[in-house]
């Protein structure tokens, strides 16, 4: 009997995960080992299950999807990881592809397709869908327009991308450095050095940045 291989599913709707189980169970290819609802989770269960794929949503609560890709590729590089997303602006997909992703489609893709990427991305291959490989194409073409936000982005400490959601997700200063275990002075300072990096000069010019940086559940 062939091997089968080892899926790690990675979402924070608990249907969405219950259907792709339904599916993935059809095929006697595919071994469903595990599941997760945030980012944090994700990169636990894969040091614990050591699954062959990880089927990867983006926008979750706690640690995004991004991040965890970052952190997987980083501790298990051998994993391969299929990002699975309604998002299809180009922000996401370059910085799902810097961070690590084997493969992006979009989840109303058709059965077949997702499993013709799965199998792809399991093969070593690169896996894009059609709409995704032209928003990468047009933008390289574009001369990477993007790349400033990005770079913005990713001149951010690991604290200041946490005081970040959690500003976009509308706490108070309080909430957040109880949260982070931090004084609240430190938050300030923290949101202080976020407004000028991002040069914005209100919570809201952050929850916008935030929104296009994939960091808040919509």
């Amino acid at each position: 009997m062939d091997k089968k291989h080892r899926i790690l599913i990675v979402d924070d709707h608990t249907l969405l995960r219950a259907g792709l189980r339904a599916l993935l169970v059809q095929d006697p290819g595919f071994e469903v080992v595990g599941e997760a609802e945030n980012g944090r989770d994700a990169i636990r269960a894969v040091g614990q299950l050591t699954p062959d794929l990880v089927l990867m949503d983006l926008t979750m609560p706690g640690m995004n999807g991004i991040e965890a890709m970052t952190e997987i590729k980083r501790r298990y590089p051998e994993v391969r990881v299929l990002v699975m997303t309604l998002h299809a602006a180009e922000d996401y997909i370059h910085a799902s592809l810097k961070a690590g992703a084997d493969g992006y489609i979009l989840k109303d893709a058709t059965q077949d397709e997702f499993r013709i990427a799965m199998r792809s991305v399991l093969l070593g291959k690169t896996y894009l869908s059609i709409d995704v490989s032209a928003k990468v194409v047009t933008g390289y073409l574009g001369g990477g327009k993007n790349a400033g936000g990005s770079s913005i982005y990713d001149s951010l400490t690991h604290r200041e991308r946490e005081v970040l959601k959690l500003v976009a997700e509308g706490k108070t200063n309080k909430i957040i450095a109880d949260y982070l275990h931090l004084s609240v002075k430190t938050v300030e300072k923290h949101r202080s050095n976020l407004m000028s990096k991002i040069d914005v000069h209100n919570a809201s010019g952050l929850t916008a940045f935030a929104i296009e940086k994939g960091l808040l559940v919509r």
